[in-house]
């Protein structure tokens, strides 16, 4: 045991794990000769991107305009709101499913895990062209991509949640002879819902950020505005909208820091 807080003690290092750290160090190697940036690009970049800024400035303040931006923008909070408001509603069954310790379905329950796995782990960007092919151009489209986006991140920190959550009470109501429904909404859920309330507020958080940059693609929202400013070469027009951007997710992360720390 003293041998072990020796400072000088050298750890052995097995084959394997020094093959792997070297083919990742090799990996890192290779990758900053192909992906990074040389110092020639950045010098020859720092002009074009001062002259770029330059044609932003001052950022457009034309009415007409403002009032275009003001309504994609309420359209963005529409978009957020909605689709964590559903996708909410929508992991808290799904979660119960997918759940460890409290399923009804058995071994059926890695089905639904493996569907909050599907729906989180595939970027919101690739659900936002998927249902702009499959829906159309437009905000129900962005308001789909939140929907699923949403439940890939609640759906697994709620069975998260749902495994963790006190077992006392679960084994009180299981003796007295309730159904799992009834340990779920009599004792897991009143345990587990500040946590749900914390998950579910950095899921707003997250679907702001996410319906900001769908219109990108044409899911709606002030990102769709964004992209035509840049593709008209109104530049202006694009750094008023980048500067209500700012200002918008600033404003939701005040909004939910205040909530959380009411809620503590």
């Amino acid at each position: 045991m003293h041998d072990r807080l020796l400072p000088g003690r050298v750890h052995s290092v097995s084959p394997a794990t020094f093959a792997v750290l070297v083919a990742v160090a090799a990996l890192f190697i290779v990758s900053i000769g192909q992906v990074s940036p040389s110092p020639s690009q950045l010098v020859a970049g720092l002009p074009r991107m001062y002259g770029l800024l330059e044609r932003m400035m001052p950022p457009s303040i034309e009415p007409g305009f403002l009032t275009r931006v003001m309504w994609r923008t309420v359209e963005t909070l529409q978009i957020a709101f909605v689709g964590t408001v559903f996708g909410v509603l929508l992991s808290l069954p799904l979660a119960w499913f997918a759940s460890r310790t409290l399923t009804p379905l058995g071994p059926l329950r890695h089905v639904f895990k493996t569907l909050i796995s599907l729906f989180r782990t595939v970027p919101d960007m690739v659900w936002a062209l998927l249902f702009v092919a499959s829906i159309g151009l437009g905000p129900v489209a962005g308001t789909m991509t939140i929907i699923i986006d949403t439940i890939g991140f609640c759906g697994r920190f709620f069975a998260e949640a749902i495994e963790d959550a006190d077992k006392q009470p679960q084994e009180a109501l299981f003796t007295s002879g309730a159904s799992r429904f009834s340990v779920l909404t009599g004792a897991v859920i009143p345990d587990i819902m500040p946590s749900m309330i914390n998950t579910s507020q950095f899921a707003l958080e997250k679907a702001l950020r996410s319906s900001v940059v769908l219109g990108l693609v044409g899911a709606g929202g002030i990102g769709q505005e964004l992209k035509v400013a840049f593709d008209l070469f109104q530049y202006k027009n694009a750094s008023t909208i980048i500067l209500v951007i700012f200002v918008l997710v600033l404003m939701m992360e005040f909004a939910t820091d205040r909530l959380r720390a009411k809620a503590q």
